[in-house]
């Protein structure tokens, strides 16, 4: 059959319009992918004024630390009112100093610090000798690990001068974030806030109009407090605290002004509580903190002092929600004490595991005012309903033989940071769909942008991890 001219030319126009319509579809989606591109390529890096370059900081110090890149600081560093000191990921820290006199520098913040760490790629505050330390202490031996090496992190506003007559100081953000063997004693530093030869913390921080975030980050190895707050707006979320204090000191210690959330931390070993909220202290505002599905081990062993406490601690004028915690073999349980806030303080569902009687007995410490609730977990007998975490053995130390106060020597090793303990719960946990969550978390910090916080509601598990994936990340 041969074409007309009429079609010939009808099919050379449909030919023409397909082939255009061709070319505008692939010149979309070629501008489409390059639109794309451009996107991905172009996507800021957080910076924080000028890159530093220099490895080595001395002084005043503000700017950028670059990622990937390894910092040095053997003498005190400060960060000045206005400025900000900001690390990208991967970036390592290290201070240089053995805890002696003139050898234990501490980074101090007037300004706003801030530490953008990531899962890939977190980043270390920490000293030269880390990796032989761990070693030490994965064999139980813990002298370095409580030495205190450096001075830690002391952010508060500048002194008032006639330069600056109202300092206001500033954030302190810290993100996936590995802090360790700090707390060198004073030797002269801040001496509003420490007595010569006292002990120093791995973060002071004291600023109650400023946000202290702390995500998914590690606190190990402190001479005393691993944190002290005294004023904040707080947002602690998913971090482990391990081996906090040598004879005394907590894994967290809030003051007078703390305000905010702790939840789905995993506090391990600490001297004495893992957790403890006062309202002594001189601020206007009343430390009201909610900790909620938080889970301890092993934790009040080390103190020396008659009735101290060894897990979660509320006293003189504190308030909040006490929630979903797992307590487990800590000397004593939820301490709530008749100065405390007792009308403002709500607490359930708590899970308590305890391998020997003496655990048992101090389930709720016995010069306290806290009453067993409804919906609280708890052994009946000495090592009943065992947490079942899924790679740690919960009744390896016999705490009848030893039941406090112990050396730490005499403790059993955990290293989660470098070992393999794993203290997510197995599936047939007593823990698992017992937990309270119909509240909601204060968040009182900023959660936009790059420096928000990502404050994680409470979930349906006892504990820190949760089976759904939430929870803890470590």
């Amino acid at each position: 059959m041969i074409a007309s001219p009429q079609t010939d030319t009808k099919f050379k126009q449909m030919k023409n319009i397909l082939k255009s319509l061709f070319i505008l579809v692939l010149a979309i989606l070629l501008n489409a992918c390059h639109k794309e591109e451009d996107l991905i390529l172009s996507m800021p890096v957080v910076q924080a004024g000028s890159l530093i370059s220099s490895e080595n900081l001395v002084g005043n110090v503000k700017g950028t630390m670059q990622a990937g890149k390894t910092y040095y600081f053997d003498k005190d560093i400060t960060v000045n009112d206005g400025d900000t000191l900001l690390m990208q990921s991967g970036v390592t820290l290290i201070a240089v100093g053995d805890g002696t006199k003139d050898k234990a520098p501490q980074l101090t913040v007037h300004g706003t610090f801030i530490s953008l760490g990531t899962k890939e790629k977190p980043n270390y505050i920490t000293i030269q000798n880390a990796a032989t330390y761990h070693t030490e202490a994965s064999a139980a031996k813990y002298d370095n690990v409580f030495k205190g090496s450096w001075g830690g992190i002391l952010a508060s506003p500048a002194p008032v001068s006639a330069a600056k007559p109202n300092p206001k100081g500033g954030d302190v953000i810290i993100k996936w974030t590995h802090i360790e063997f700090a707390g060198a004693a004073s030797y002269g530093n801040d001496a509003s806030i420490y007595k010569d030869g006292d002990a120093r913390y791995a973060i002071y921080f004291a600023n109650i109009e400023k946000d202290f975030i702390l995500e998914d980050s590690w606190i190990f190895g402190s001479a005393d407090d691993g944190i002290r707050t005294v004023g904040g707006k707080i947002a602690i979320m998913r971090n482990t605290f391990e081996l906090c204090g040598k004879a005394g000191g907590e894994c967290f210690n809030m003051k007078s002004g703390t305000v905010g959330d702790l939840a789905y931390n995993m506090l391990i070993g600490s001297a004495t509580n893992a957790l403890k909220a006062s309202n002594s202290g001189a601020t206007t505002i009343q430390c009201n903190v909610n900790m909620y599905n938080n889970t301890m081990t092993n934790c009040g062993f080390r103190q020396t002092k008659t009735g101290r406490g060894g897990s979660i601690n509320y006293e003189q004028g504190a308030r909040g929600l006490i929630y979903n915690n797992l307590i487990s073999n800590c000397r004593f349980g939820l301490r709530i004490t008749t100065d405390a806030d007792q009308v403002n303080i709500k607490y359930n569902n708590q899970y308590y595991y305890g391998s020997t009687s003496g655990i048992l007995a101090q389930f709720l410490a016995s010069d306290g005012v806290a009453k067993n609730q409804s919906a609280d977990v708890k052994s009946a007998t000495a090592k009943d309903k065992n947490p079942l975490f899924f790679n740690y053995n919960a009744d390896q130390y016999d705490y009848t033989a030893n039941p406090g106060p112990i050396t730490a020597s005499l403790m059993p090793a955990y290293i989660t940071t470098v070992g393999t303990a794993n203290f997510s719960l197995q599936a047939n946990s007593p823990g698992h769909n017992k937990a309270k969550t119909d509240f909601t978390p204060m968040a009182v910090v900023k959660t936009t942008g790059n420096f928000g916080a990502i404050i994680t509601p409470p979930g349906n598990d006892i504990g820190a991890f949760q089976t759904d994936g939430s929870g803890n990340q470590h």
